[in-house]
């Protein structure tokens, strides 16, 4: 039963709809009112009352797979037809028709179509594109669509711009692809031949030189391979006969004209005359030495002669080439193919084995032929037993090695490591010289008391002694060895081997050198020796830190070292001084630590001193470097930081005043400036350029000179600044030693 039409009673069809747009139906066509367009839809887009639209593009059928667009889902798949035009040719009497064969691509994405025509050779027609990539509309009177993939199929014809194409076949994909989507294919077809291209192919084939030619001169090789040889590493093992030996070779295979040259690889000192070429660069024949012919036996074309009549009435044309070749020699020569390692090759009668090649020749065999295995023989020979050379004694006349330069050649050259004496010889504030403090090893009543200064000079390996001068002291300072290599005692004096002499491993603090015959007790070295010993610790095991606190570890009574400590810091501080640590040590380890390896454990764990200068002396410093350099540009320095300064607050960063210092190239050294201004910098590293600029002018704000610090100095051979201080260090943080080596914590 109908519901009445009342209100209330109907449905709202508007409902959820969003578009009531309404189509241009009539328009103006020649200034006259007319209907525009009968498939334009009505309003919102619904479509009229018996109205159906005519789809665009290809409608494919709906998959399992996700709702992509059709410029997503078939990028880059294209369809691929054959197809053939048959084009009249009215005014011609040789042929009534062309075939010209066409490639037809129909893109999924867009459903463009684009036509294209192989290039045929002597066709004398244009090729490449036929039609361009675009949508091509279908022929009258539906000119108002475009092609479809349903449009096309084997064995049809279709019409492009009032030209016929004749699909006849199609490639794999594009033959799957109609049967997915449900396209019934017909059986393919095969495209005509030709007439005239089969008549030219004929004739062609029919077409014979009267004058036979053979390409003998291998122009396309050269161009192919110039400059491009194989390299082989032979061995020709002549020992069989009389004074012969095993010979390096090296064979070189030209590709341009299988050439091959031979040379050889003299060893030094050989007695051998330096030849250029074992072989000259030629072909070489296998099976050689072949016999001797006669001129004009071997030549590269057989010619006939096939004139009739005087000589006179010879022409150009009475001349052939043979063919057969009758009565031509045979010669096999040497390939590419036959040579590769472990191949033995016939040069002039001499059996040469290939043992190795190089990259070039590798990579060639491994891309033409296929070759991987490029294992090498071994060709050289084993070398002859050394013989050992035996020296004279040596004769006390010169130094020992010049002595025996003397003996290896007969042009002596020097015996100098040059290298290590750059490396290690002196290089502006680095010394290379090691500095020990010492004391003569006596018994003698008046020498007990004698102290000297040994130096070892890491460049040469040399070693001098000096006594500084003593007043009231009855001894005569000085020089006492000048600078010479010593020699360990207890060696003998005239033998062929080299003596040894003292290495600078063999130094350090508590070790007893023996100098000529003099014993001296290491007691304690500069600054210097113990960085650098230190900074070489794998050369110098005393100086290991390691190796000192292993030693540590492994003394039983180790344990006892925290109360000892605990016993000696009465004020609680964590650190003693260094006598009391060197006593604790030494008396725990019963000789096991050597004072070298305590002061390196005191060195390692000492606590750090303050030393930073006064903030007088800084200025005082700046002050002397402004004054000599006659600096006054203070003002025009306080000038720019006010500029500088946007918010007038009268303080600047510390990086902004380096940088303007150095703009006025302000003469005061990194260090130093860097100094004055971590003095005057705050909590926010900012710094009052008036203050700071202030105190620098040493007009206005003059500081005293510094006194010159008074040292006693001698001149003597090695620069040596005043006696080294008796303690190497001032305090040791011993509860850092013990957290080190035992863990423990404090209480």
């Amino acid at each position: 039963m109908a519901l009445p039409l009342l209100p209330g009673n109907s449905f709202n069809r508007n409902v959820g709809k969003e578009k009531f747009h309404k189509s241009q139906h009539w328009g103006f066509c020649n200034n006259v009112r007319m209907l525009v367009s009968e498939d334009k839809p009505g309003i919102g887009g619904e479509l009229l009352l018996g109205q159906k639209v005519k789809p665009k593009y290809s409608a494919f059928p709906r998959g399992i797979a996700t709702d992509a667009p059709s410029w997503v889902a078939f990028d880059k798949q294209v369809l691929s037809f054959d197809a053939y035009v048959e084009d009249e040719v009215p005014d011609k009497s040789q042929e009534k028709y062309r075939i010209r064969r066409h490639k037809i691509y129909f893109y999924l994405e867009d459903d463009t179509i684009q036509v294209n025509e192989p290039e045929l050779k002597n066709s004398g027609l244009p090729h490449g594109t036929s039609i361009r990539r675009h949508r091509i509309s279908l022929p009258p009177p539906d000119e108002d669509q475009f092609y479809t993939v349903y449009h096309f199929n084997i064995n049809i014809d279709i019409v492009f711009y009032g030209r016929t194409f004749k699909i006849y076949d199609c490639d794999t994909f594009t033959k799957n692809f109609l049967k997915k989507i449900g396209v019934k294919l017909n059986p393919p077809g095969q495209c005509p031949e030709d007439p005239y291209m089969k008549t030219r192919r004929e004739m062609l084939e029919c077409m014979e030189p009267l004058h036979p030619y053979e390409s003998f001169y291998p122009l396309k090789q050269f161009l192919e391979y110039d400059r491009k040889v194989l390299r082989f590493f032979c061995v020709w093992d002549d020992s069989a006969s009389l004074y012969g030996q095993c010979r390096e070779l090296i064979l070189h295979y030209f590709l341009s004209d299988d050439t091959i040259e031979i040379k050889e690889v003299l060893p030094d000192c050989s007695g051998r005359d330096a030849i250029p070429f074992f072989l000259q660069r030629r072909k070489l024949p296998k099976y050689g030495p072949p016999g001797v012919y006669q001129p004009g036996h071997i030549t590269h074309p057989i010619v006939l002669n096939v004139c009739r009549g005087s000589v006179e009435n010879r022409g150009h044309g009475c001349c052939l080439l043979d063919k057969h070749k009758l009565g031509k020699l045979d010669q096999d020569f040497y390939k590419d193919s036959d040579l590769y390692i472990g191949a033995t090759i016939n040069v002039w009668g001499r059996k040469v084995l290939l043992c190795d090649c190089d990259e070039f020749t590798k990579t060639y065999y491994k891309t033409k032929y296929g070759i991987k295995n490029f294992t090498s023989i071994p060709r050289k020979a084993p070398p002859p037993p050394k013989i050992e050379r035996k020296f004279p004694p040596y004769t006390n006349f010169g130094s020992e090695e010049d002595s025996l330069r003397s003996c290896i050649a007969l042009m002596p050259t020097p015996h100098t490591k040059i290298r290590k004496f750059m490396e290690k010889d002196r290089n502006g504030n680095i010394s290379g010289t090691l500095r020990f403090f010492a004391k003569l090893f006596t018994h003698k009543c008046a020498d007990p008391d004698r102290m000297f200064v040994i130096s070892y000079f890491l460049c040469d390996d040399t070693v001098s002694v000096f006594e500084p001068i003593e007043k009231n002291s009855g001894i005569t300072g000085g020089k006492f060895l000048r600078r010479s290599r010593v020699k360990k005692p207890g060696q003998e004096v005239f033998k062929s081997e080299l003596s040894d002499y003292i290495k600078p491993e063999e130094l350090y603090v508590g070790a007893k050198v023996n100098v000529n015959g003099n014993l001296f007790l290491l007691l304690n070295a500069d600054e210097y020796t113990f960085n650098y010993m230190e900074k070489h610790s794998d050369k110098f095991p005393k100086s290991n830190i390691k190796l000192a606190l292993q030693k540590l570890k492994e003394e039983p009574k180790s344990r006892e070292l925290k109360q000892l400590f605990a016993a000696a810091d009465c004020r609680h501080t964590k650190m003693v001084d260094y006598n009391t640590f060197r006593d604790i040590m030494m008396n725990l380890t019963v000789g096991k630590l050597t004072d070298h390896e305590v002061i390196t454990i005191a060195r390692y764990y000492r606590v750090p001193e303050d030393t930073c200068l006064d903030l007088k002396v800084l200025i005082a410093r700046a002050h002397e470097k402004l004054k000599k350099n006659a600096f006054e540009n203070f003002e025009r320095l306080i000038a720019r930081c006010v500029y500088q300064d946007r918010e007038k607050k009268k303080v600047l960063p510390s990086k902004d005043i380096r940088r303007l210092c150095k703009s006025f190239r302000l003469p005061l050294n990194d260090d130093l400036l860097g100094s004055l201004l971590s003095r005057f910098e705050d909590s926010e590293e900012q710094i009052n350029y008036e203050s700071f600029f202030c105190a620098l002018n040493w007009r206005i704000c003059p500081m005293p000179e510094l006194e010159a610090v008074s040292y006693y100095k001698e001149r003597c051979e090695d620069v040596w600044l005043g006696m080294p201080s008796p303690i190497p260090v001032k305090y040791i943080n011993y509860l850092n030693l013990l957290k080190d080596v035992f863990g423990l914590e404090e209480e």
